[in-house]
């Protein structure tokens, strides 16, 4: 028995041990980052980089968020991730409910259809996407900009959505309909609320996906005024931009609102995760 304690105590402590050590990898970038964004460029340059500031330069703050515009990038980019989760969530719980619990002679092309797009790389639908957004005049709009961001983030979500759907008792629906209710009813009322966790995970996926995108929106849009806040950071960076102050504050602000909502939200986020895990 002691044995056996013994080998329980030393499996903790190799445990504990990894977890720290993958904690400090984690966390360490991000503490350097945000103290060299108090750092001017030259002492920056000149000090070590591992060294606190001997003054903290609060000012590049200031200057990045201002020369980035930041406060319209920041607002963009809110717009862009909240209706992307909220169009995704609903319209791949839609699509899924659909596949689940309706079965008819179409369903599996059209769901086969959407898993299709998950194998897809975005590298490959580029240049079709910028050629089809200016021919339908949604090039260098709010509206072309959300309608490739729901429409990338669609099949994931349904694919999750149809297989967690799947597991949800027939009974449920079939009592529903002895009861007198529609489907959009039963997808309101029962299917939505059963499949919160999944649903978090959806947004979980998309949230993070669309905030910190950068390829797409630097193609779609070319106006600054639809623009979002990577494009911002990006400016800071490049061969001809060695303001190394204003780059690190530009990141810290770029990566703060994900940190904010991974802390407000991090238990609905642990159990979403978990419970997103659904049978293929």
């Amino acid at each position: 028995m002691a044995d056996i304690r013994k080998t329980n105590v030393w499996s903790l402590i190799i445990m504990y041990f990894i977890v720290i050590i993958f904690t400090i990898l984690a966390v360490y970038p991000i503490f350097w980052l945000v103290v060299n964004s108090f750092k001017t460029t030259q002492e920056y340059m000149r000090i070590s980089k591992l060294a606190f500031p001997t003054r903290w330069f609060y000012q590049n703050y200031t200057i990045a968020w201002r020369d980035a515009n930041f406060t319209l990038l920041t607002t963009n980019s809110i717009i862009y991730t909240g209706v992307s989760v909220i169009a995704i969530i609903v319209l791949s719980f839609m699509a899924g409910f659909a596949f689940a619990k309706l079965p008819s002679k179409i369903t599996p092309v059209l769901h086969s259809t959407f898993i299709v797009g998950i194998l897809i790389t975005l590298n490959c639908i580029m240049v079709p996407l910028f050629i089809m957004m200016r021919a339908v005049g949604l090039y260098n709009t709010r509206l072309g900009v959300l309608v490739c961001y729901i429409g990338i983030g669609l099949p994931m979500a349904v694919y999750l959505a149809t297989e967690y759907i799947k597991g949800i008792p027939d009974e449920v629906i079939e009592s529903a309909r002895i009861d007198g209710a529609v489907y959009l009813r039963i997808f309101g009322s029962i299917i939505l609320p059963m499949a919160a966790p999944v649903a978090t995970t959806v947004a979980i996926l998309t949230s993070t996906g669309t905030w910190n995108e950068f390829m797409f929106i630097n193609i779609l849009v070319s106006s600054d005024r639809y623009k979002s806040l990577p494009v911002g950071i990006n400016m800071f960076s490049g061969s001809l931009a060695t303001d190394y102050g204003k780059q690190f504050a530009a990141l810290v602000i770029g990566m703060t609102p994900m940190i904010i909502f991974y802390v407000i939200f991090r238990k609905q986020i642990t159990k979403g995760v978990s419970a997103g895990a659904v049978k293929g």
